[in-house]
């Protein structure tokens, strides 16, 4: 059974960063492409970021793109998500999906709570 086990959310204030992490477990994890998706109250899903499985690609959404930034390590099986310039849009459940953008939520984890809030 694949596990994925985001951490690292948390309060800040605008302006502020976090770095979000997701450990896989019973996938071998440097096979697939990794995704960051996030979901705020009362809202569809949004992709957010995209990571191919070897790191040499990335795509990111308009709304995070010069501010998040994707990366991953292999060799420990860690996706990360850098969140700069944070401000209280960025108030949601952080994701992270094993795949493509768009894969089904039987393929993310359990989420981590981000807010921005003075």
């Amino acid at each position: 059974e694949v596990q994925l086990v985001e951490s690292g959310g948390g309060m800040v204030q605008p302006g502020g960063s976090l770095r979000l992490s997701c450990v896989a477990a019973g996938c071998t994890f440097s096979s697939y492409d990794m995704s960051w998706v996030r979901q705020a109250p009362g809202k569809g899903p949004e992709w957010l970021s995209r990571i191919n499985f070897n790191g040499g690609s990335t795509y990111y959404a308009d709304s995070v793109k010069g501010r998040f930034t994707i990366s991953r390590d292999n060799a420990k099986n860690t996706l990360y998500l850098q969140m700069n310039s944070l401000n209280p849009e960025d108030t949601a459940l952080y994701y992270c999906a094993r795949g493509r953008i768009g894969v089904p939520r039987n393929y993310w984890g359990q989420g981590t709570q981000v807010t921005v809030s003075s």
